[in-house]
């Protein structure tokens, strides 16, 4: 939470506020989210092309976090996204949405089920952040677009995915310490990594989804961690879906 002393921060607050403008506009729509499988398989196919993996900006100030929650027998879910100042890592905004389930479950096409009401949070933040990141898979995708470059796209940001289980296996367990890591391959190209976070703690998965490189990416995921094994974003987002329920 924000705290009441902290002139700093809400200075921080006021300077991105004024820069950002009062609501974030309206994004232009990619494709249909109203699709069947053959379809959704061939949007990813189609929007491939189109992530870009470079670094892309000079400065972070704000990172944003996404995450979906589901509630037990119910045909709806839950999005929260939150945005945190960088590096001290505070909440400056968030916001939320539900949606009805519109696409079944399936690995590999998540972003059809999530990425509808993940766009409908965003577009209610009244501060852009500059980087996303989602519980997800970047590149490392067995056709090279998972949720976070499916919405890096969608949102036109730098986005990284960070999840707890990967999609592809090519790789090798990094050693017991925070930083350590191994390459994630697909066909040979280093499209991720298994990285680890927290001292003799399970690794992450993390892979660059549009508009960043995977090193930026590693570093960012590093840097937002604190004393726990998944990055501050995507705990605060899971927090703030979580509370929905």
């Amino acid at each position: 939470m924000i705290r009441g002393g902290n002139n700093r921060l809400l200075r921080f607050m006021s300077l991105c506020m004024k820069n950002s403008g009062p609501t974030t506009p309206q994004l232009k729509p990619l494709h249909s989210w109203r699709v069947n499988i053959e379809e959704a398989i061939q949007i990813q196919e189609n929007l491939r092309s189109r992530i870009i993996l470079k670094k892309t900006f000079s400065e972070v100030r704000t990172i944003g976090g996404a995450d979906v929650a589901y509630p037990k027998d119910r045909n709806f879910l839950f999005g929260a996204i939150v945005v945190l100042s960088f590096p001290n890592l505070e909440i400056v905004d968030s916001a939320t949405a539900h949606a009805k389930i519109s696409f079944t479950y399936i690995p590999g096409l998540f972003s059809f089920r999530e990425g509808p009401v993940l766009i409908k949070a965003f577009e209610r933040l009244k501060m852009k952040p500059d980087v996303m990141i989602f519980d997800g898979q970047g590149i490392a995708h067995p056709r090279g677009i998972g949720l976070a470059s499916h919405m890096g796209l969608w949102l036109h940001l730098p986005s990284i995915g960070c999840a707890k289980t990967p999609l592809l296996n090519d790789f090798i367990t990094p050693g017991p310490l925070k930083g350590s890591f191994e390459l994630i391959r697909r066909e040979e190209e280093e499209v991720g990594a298994a990285l680890r976070t927290k001292d003799k703690v399970k690794p992450v998965f993390v892979s660059p989804g549009h508009l960043i490189d995977l090193r930026t990416s590693i570093q960012i995921i590093l840097e937002t961690c604190q004393k726990f094994r998944m990055p501050e974003p995507l705990r605060k987002a899971h927090q703030a879906s979580r509370n929905m329920l």
